[in-house]
């Protein structure tokens, strides 16, 4: 039985990861979990649904009312993001799930990878994107496998099993397009917060939701791909395929591509992190490919979604760069969700935060960490201080 430490265990993907633990009582057992504590009802019933050990939560303040909802004995209560750095690192279990959307997972994933025993199964992308150089160093030196839980990851890595990397002419990062794949440019300057949250595809929470519409999802995933398989950039290609059904693809040097595919589901990634080399059989939606029908390809349309050119051109310019846009992101897109920017706003932001920031090398965790803060207060002060025009524009309430 593996035992499993999940951090952002009210995510999408925590509760996913949650889902197949029930379905597999026999295979897993859940030894500490991770939440913010914004909803104590959701995070007691997990308790006692899964006992963990140790519960982490990020925000001290919402540790009394998750006690209260808890009875006797509860389990060891970790607060605030040195509990989670506790948790991921020191609670005894064979794999972590990094499920923590956004930087906040940065310390915690070291902290797992650094303990020397434990898989990571890695649906943090912004991990990856900030200090990839530093995560991948320090999991060789502690012998830590990464295993990817993004659809995308996991398909290129189930494309590279059993082959060898250096015969890898490219990867094919696949892209829904999000739900603004055949709007004008002039439109989306019109863009609402609930269109942006209607991805025809995936249910995914807030902020990757909007990642996938601006295209950023993808630039972010570039960057991941880059790290996480050892490739030179110019060799991570993105094609938009709006059906979903192939999650990414190789092309070898011979000009074989082997590709995978599958329902929109991410169960399907997480459990071949969780039994990394074997399968299990889930109870899950079926492939019909006689049904699916045709499968469409084209090019992103890089005018229209400057996202991905920005984190291209960050990944290039090395050091530094992803980490400020990841946190200009960040701050971005919370912004537009917030009603205190437009839609296409998000990109104008990163950019002149990667204008902005000094261009420095990154040598520890300690840089990245003093970069992120940094420009998350230069774009924090450059948003408008007036919610109400832009709440407008957005179609939300600004509240």
């Amino acid at each position: 039985m593996k035992r499993l430490v999940l951090l952002g265990a009210t995510g999408s993907v925590g509760r996913r990861a949650l889902e197949l633990v029930d379905q597999f009582p026999g295979e897993f057992r859940v030894e500490g979990l991770a939440a913010r504590g914004s909803k104590p009802e959701l995070v007691a019933d997990l308790c006692l649904k899964h006992r963990p050990r140790v519960l982490a939560l990020t925000d001290p303040d919402a540790v009394d009312a998750v006690v209260r909802l808890l009875p006797r004995p509860h389990p060891e209560i970790l607060r605030g993001a040195a509990g989670l750095v506790t948790l991921a690192g020191e609670v005894d279990a064979e794999v972590v799930l990094s499920a923590i959307v956004g930087g906040a997972g940065l310390l915690p994933t070291m902290a797992a990878i650094r303990s020397g025993k434990k898989t990571v199964a890695l649906a943090n992308k912004e991990t990856l994107v900030m200090a990839g150089s530093l995560m991948t160093a320090a999991a060789r030196t502690a012998g830590v496998p990464l295993l990817p839980v993004d659809s995308e990851h996991s398909a290129v890595f189930q494309c590279l099993v059993g082959h060898n990397r250096d015969e890898v002419h490219r990867i094919l990062l696949t892209a829904s397009g999000g739900p603004f794949r055949r709007m004008t440019k002039a439109d989306l300057r019109h863009v609402t917060v609930e269109q942006a949250l209607n991805h025809p595809t995936w249910k995914m929470g807030a902020k990757i939701t909007v990642d996938s519409a601006t295209l950023m999802n993808k630039g972010l995933e570039v960057i991941e791909a880059r790290w996480l398989f050892d490739v030179e950039p110019e060799r991570v290609q993105v094609v938009v395929h709006p059906q979903s059904i192939v999650h990414s693809m190789v092309e070898y040097v011979d000009g074989s591509v082997i590709a995978q595919l599958g329902v929109a589901d991410m169960g399907i990634p997480i459990l071949y992190a969780f039994t990394y080399p074997s399968r299990l059989p889930a109870a899950a939606e079926r492939l019909d490919l006689t049904r699916v029908g045709a499968l469409t390809f084209e090019e992103p349309d890089a005018e229209r979604f400057p996202c991905l050119t920005l984190a291209r051109g960050a990944l290039q310019a090395g050091g530094v760069a992803p980490v400020v846009l990841n946190a200009a992101n960040e701050v971005a897109v919370a912004a537009f969700l917030g009603g205190r920017i437009r839609f296409v706003e998000i990109a104008e932001l990163i950019e002149r935060a990667l204008a902005h920031v000094p261009a420095r090398g990154l040598a520890d965790i300690e840089t990245c960490v003093h970069v992120d803060a940094e420009t998350r207060r230069a774009v924090t002060g450059w948003l408008p201080a007036d919610f109400s025009s832009a709440s407008q524009a957005t179609g939300r309430n600004a509240t």
